[in-house]
């Protein structure tokens, strides 16, 4: 528990007196800490020459309550909180393909003391994603989010063109001897996703049909490659409260 220890010393000096330290009914720093370390286990995996992937950009949805304070201290406790999440990658061997990012949003649908973890993998380089400005009330953003599962790992697509292959030099790592080095592209523009097949050996697949070019994808279109599945999907960003 020496790590922990660290973190919760490191953490509760910047923000103590915001978060106070036993209180109930609301999010702890020390138990955001604990939450980034455990997406970062659940969401790693092994991409082949003994590297091990994790994700490098976090969303902590929070309640209102807890949102609240969270932003009164933000800057300091973001920081914070990425060292945390450094320090553990390091600690566990992880490979982080970009900087670390910690973020706060409004969750309206989660009680006081209740914290979800979002996280995606971005290179160096990638766009940092716009901040949203806070909403008028009572709006919904209707932002959809397109993403990839593969073998129980979910990936968030944050670039307008996104890679799949066996290659290292590939956005995302496909370890299967069926699939080409550069074999799939998924593009997204104005909303839209498309599949093109990057003229791969073994061709790849959407919902059966095999891609002559290119294929539209929708909410729930399965995509194949060698032996591998992966489902695509759009999920709903919620940026702000309802």
């Amino acid at each position: 528990m020496g790590l922990l220890d660290n973190v919760e010393r490191g953490i509760e000096k910047v923000v103590r007196g915001a978060f106070s330290t036993g209180s109930s009914g609301r999010v702890e720093p020390l138990e955001l800490a604990i939450a980034l370390r455990r997406e970062l286990d659940e969401r790693s995996f092994t991409v082949g020459q003994g590297r091990t992937l994790a994700p490098n950009v976090f969303t902590a949805r929070l309640s209102d309550a807890d949102f609240q304070r969270a932003q009164e201290w933000g800057a300091p406790l973001a920081e914070e909180l990425c060292d945390v999440v450094i320090k553990h990658a390091r600690s566990q061997s992880y490979t982080l393909q970009g900087p670390v990012r910690v973020s706060f949003t409004r969750d309206s649908s989660l009680k006081a003391g209740v914290l979800e973890v979002d996280s995606a993998t971005e290179k160096a380089g990638s766009p940092a994603p716009r901040q949203p400005a806070p909403p008028a009330p009572r709006q919904t953003p209707a932002r959809m989010q397109p993403v990839l599962d593969i073998d129980g790992q979910r990936y968030s697509l944050n670039a307008p063109s996104v890679v799949l292959g066996r290659s290292s030099e590939a956005d995302i790592l496909v370890d299967d001897t069926g699939v080409s080095r550069r074999h799939l592209e998924i593009r997204t523009e104005n909303g839209v996703s498309r599949a093109i097949d990057l003229g791969s050996t073994n061709g790849s697949f959407v919902n059966g049909q095999k891609v002559q070019g290119e294929a539209d994808l929708t909410d729930g279109s399965t995509i194949a490659m060698g032996r591998t599945r992966i489902t695509f999907r759009l999920l709903p960003v919620r940026t702000g409260g309802r």
